[in-house]
């Protein structure tokens, strides 16, 4: 491959007033060097929540001498990556403080920031900057979209623990103390962004318009050039992606007609798809539905088309709210948040458990698959910073003295993966401080209530 062939990593297929980024390429790498100062890919963080804590004794490891050949019922499905996974058991969170009767206003809010709200303000939104938007500020000029937040249902929950501003219900990222980042939750509205239209000639950029079913089409029209220039192994990363987003095009698509189908029977009109001795579609509904598994999965997809295309190098998925969430899927109806409550009953607990293994399988399914893609001179998942976790550790007591994690992915070396740490001593504004730490973003203080860097997780 000849130099005249190199492109940079900035250049997208365009169409009909649309473009789409590409994926790290090897030719890319080429364009470094011949134009630019070469580097390696850069680290991404994504962070994904799930509320009320967990069963500790189906979470956490029972030996760190066998994390990677026994894992808990929880963590099953990390199994093929354990490998590249970090879990450790010390994590302190928060202290409620002032607060003692909000539990659920402070789980979610305090995950990121690692701080409580102002006591004397406390019904205005005035806590302090996430970790995310730290992260934001710093490597966000680099990318069309400074950080991408995501969520599975709206953040709208309407409750007042101990005279809290609701917001904290239902927010993690917070670009300033005063200011809650609000999330995406429609699949359709994200995919769009990898469409950005270009500026008109005022400078203003236009609203993002629903995508149009052949869009698509028209932008990859420019990859058949595109590949014919490209060395074989460029060309398979270059199919791959574009299948990538045409599966997640059309699972976004049939999610879609299923609402619409349902609808139509809810409202009596039948559709040309069914017979009348055929049992209604069942009503998906997102986020509440029968198939969540389904969007939250599309959700990890957008996630990680993001990252390939280095549209954004920080992602927030909030998984679910502290209250009003079920998971028919799984063969029940009850509330999470009732469930947690579980006094020790033996199906509650197995519900729980459940749950959890549920949120987790979802996690899996994101960093698995960004394991098994190519980048530079390794994969996605060796260039990203992953962390699960949940604002709780006992969603029954609402104690919080070793919050559940789950760190996967390298970061492009910086930590130390495939182990265990049963006794690591520190708080969530630790582990925030150092994980931002090893992703390259300098820090003028301490997030939150960190006091330290947990040393013992980098490589």
């Amino acid at each position: 491959m000849t130099g005249r062939h190199a492109i940079n990593r900035r250049t997208c297929l365009m169409g009909t007033g649309a473009a789409l980024a590409l994926p790290l390429l090897d030719v890319m790498s080429e364009a470094q060097d011949v134009g630019e100062t070469s580097q390696s890919p850069p680290v991404r963080l994504g962070f994904m929540y799930m509320p009320h804590g967990v069963i500790m004794d189906q979470f956490w490891p029972s030996d760190a001498e066998t994390f990677l050949t026994s894992p808990p019922p929880a963590i099953e499905s990390l199994r093929p990556i354990l490998n590249q996974c970090l879990m450790m058991k010390g994590i302190a969170g928060v202290s409620n403080g002032p607060f003692q009767g909000a539990p659920h206003a402070l789980e979610l809010s305090t995950w990121l920031t690692a701080a409580l709200p102002n006591p004397d303000r406390r019904n205005e939104v005035n806590i302090s900057i996430s970790a995310d938007q730290i992260a934001a500020n710093y490597v966000g000029s680099f990318t069309p979209l400074p950080s991408l937040e995501l969520a599975t249902m709206p953040q709208t929950w309407k409750e007042n623990q101990a005279g809290l501003n609701e917001a904290y219900y239902s927010h993690c990222s917070y670009r300033s103390p005063t200011q809650a980042v609000p999330a995406e939750i429609n699949p359709r509205s994200v995919l769009n962004r990898l469409f950005q239209k270009p500026d008109d000639s005022a400078g203003n950029t236009p609203a993002i318009e629903p995508l149009d079913r052949q869009l698509l089409d028209r932008v990859l029209i420019g990859a058949r050039d595109l590949r014919r220039t490209l060395p074989i192994g460029d060309q398979r990363k270059l199919d791959e992606y574009l299948d990538s987003v045409r599966s997640v095009e059309r699972r976004i698509a049939a999610i879609e007609s299923r609402q619409k189908e349902a609808a139509m029977a809810k409202a009596g009109v039948r559709t040309s798809r069914v017979k009348e001795s055929d049992a209604p579609p069942i009503e998906i509904k997102i986020p509440e539905g029968d198939k969540r598994s389904e969007y939250m999965q599309v959700m990890c997809d957008l996630t990680i088309l993001a990252f390939q295309t280095d549209t954004t190098r920080v992602s927030t998925y909030i998984g679910s709210t502290p209250n009003g969430v079920s998971y028919p899927e799984l063969g029940f109806t009850d509330k999470h948040h009732s469930t947690t409550h579980h006094s020790n009953d033996p199906e509650k607990v197995r519900k729980v458990a459940a749950i959890t293994k549920f949120n987790i399988d979802q996690f899996a399914y994101m960093v698995t698959k960004m394991a098994d893609l190519t980048e530079g001179e390794g994969t996605l998942l060796d260039h990203c910073i992953m962390m699960w976790g949940s604002g709780l550790e006992d969603g029954d007591r609402h104690t919080r003295a070793n919050l559940p994690f789950i760190i996967a992915g390298g970061g492009v070396g910086s930590l130390k993966t495939g182990r265990f740490l049963p006794n690591v001593k520190g708080n969530q504004g630790d582990l925030l401080t150092t994980l931002l730490d090893c992703a390259g973003v300098p820090l003028d203080r301490p997030i939150g209530i960190a006091t330290k860097q947990i040393d013992e997780i980098k490589a």
